[in-house]
């Protein structure tokens, strides 16, 4: 079993990684990028029978900063 856990910065939190990005395309031409938000996906390969639960409490304990992320997890 697998489950996708896709952690992104909280919207009003600033991102620098991201405007980095914005910037670096603006210098190559692509005009038209008015934002960039970076985050990040984890793969994560679970034995049979892990709930979504356990997978939301690995994210609350390690995999997202809480205060200034948020996360979204895919089982499947």
């Amino acid at each position: 079993m697998r489950a996708t856990v896709t952690v992104m910065l909280k919207q009003g939190v600033l991102d620098p990684q991201g405007e980095a990005v914005r910037h670096a395309l603006g210098s190559l031409g692509f005009d038209g990028v008015e934002g960039v938000r970076q985050g990040k996906v984890i793969a994560l390969d679970l034995a049979e029978g892990t709930s979504e639960a356990e997978v939301t409490e690995m994210c609350e304990k390690l995999l997202a900063n809480t205060v200034i992320e948020s996360y979204r997890i895919e089982m499947g």
